[in-house]
């Protein structure tokens, strides 16, 4: 078999360790790295921490962006959901099927992770491994660096590609035995030693919910809940504020034609932007309420601009600032 290996990096320090572990021992690697929306280990992305450590490394690295396909795993996980909606089963058998795929077009002899047993409840048990192995079509296929002396021999193990003796023992949540290694091939600057994934936080999961129970969980509106304040105002109508400078352009530059935009008109404050029907104009001065509630002018009444993107004509409408009782109702 050829001595050669796919490496799913995604630059976190565990793949970045694993692929570290296999070219030490003169392994020849490619690199795969999975793109999704949910991604959070930097501003930038996965993406943008798998090309420097491939660069890095000096490795070829190819990148797939998942997450079109990936939204319908969210939706209906075979294997059910962790503790949010993070179907990290499931995932994990989907991102192994697509790597075999490429492992077998680079003529690749095995594919190697950086997980390690313990360290993930849900997808890191030695029972899960062994379900996502088989059903991904890969068992005796897969080379763990990490923890490979705490789990049955590889293909490429048995076979001599990777020597056994040279693999790692770790187990659990620690961080130390990884950052110890660290230290040994000399990698300083890595992000998100534990990784990074928005399906696993309380709040996104609480906002995805609210999306999917409307058949509305699709990608411009993934990319809408991660900026701002998010508001249910009835079963058709959801209002984003601004928490600051930054978000409030990002909320424009999300807007889409026939969403309405509510700006405080004599204070510095959030922009709001209210999409949906909203059957009346309740929906409209309850929006403008929380834009109050939210401005500098310190919670009292005022004027409250409002038009429909991109150029509608510009109204206002005067309110006084929503309770913390309604924003503790409405808040998703």
């Amino acid at each position: 078999m050829k001595r050669k290996g796919l490496i799913l990096l995604s630059g976190g320090l565990d793949s970045t360790l694993a692929a570290s572990v296999l070219m030490e021992q003169g392994v020849e690697l490619e690199a795969i790295n999975f793109v999704t929306c949910f991604c959070t280990c930097t501003k930038k992305g996965c993406r943008n921490e798998a090309l420097k450590v491939s660069e890095k490394l000096g490795i070829k690295l190819k990148i797939i962006n998942m997450t079109k396909e990936y939204l319908e795993i969210v939706k209906n996980p075979k294997h059910g959901y962790g503790r949010n909606i993070n179907p990290c089963i499931d995932c994990r058998i989907f991102i192994f099927k697509k790597a075999k795929d490429y492992m077998k077009e680079i003529g690749a002899s095995f594919i190697a992770t950086g997980e390690v047993l313990g360290e993930r409840p849900m997808s890191q048990r030695m029972d899960a491994i062994r379900l996502i192995e088989k059903e991904a079509g890969l068992k005796g296929l897969i080379v763990r660096p990490l923890s490979a002396k705490l789990l049955p021999p590889s293909e490429a193990e048995t076979n001599g590609i990777v020597d056994r003796d040279k693999l790692l023992d770790i187990r659990g949540r620690s961080r130390k035995p990884q950052i110890e290694l660290a230290k040994h091939f000399n990698i300083k600057d890595y992000p998100c030693p534990a990784g990074g994934c928005l399906l696993t936080d309380s709040g996104f999961a609480k906002r995805s919910k609210d999306l999917m129970e409307r058949n509305e969980f699709t990608i411009e509106n993934i990319h809408l809940l991660k900026v701002g304040r998010h508001f249910r105002l009835n079963s058709d109508a959801k209002l984003m504020v601004g928490r600051n400078e930054s978000e409030n352009e990002r909320l424009l530059s999300l807007a889409r034609e026939g969403d309405l935009i509510l700006d405080a008109k004599d204070a510095p404050g959030p922009i709001g932007i209210l999409r949906g029907k909203m059957g009346d104009n309740g929906v409209l001065k309850k929006s403008a309420g929380i834009v109050v509630r939210y401005s500098d002018n310190g919670g009292e009444e005022m004027q409250i601009s409002y038009w429909k993107h991109p150029d509608g004509e510009k109204q206002e409408v005067t309110v006084p600032s929503a309770t913390e009782v309604f924003l503790d109702e409405t808040r998703i």
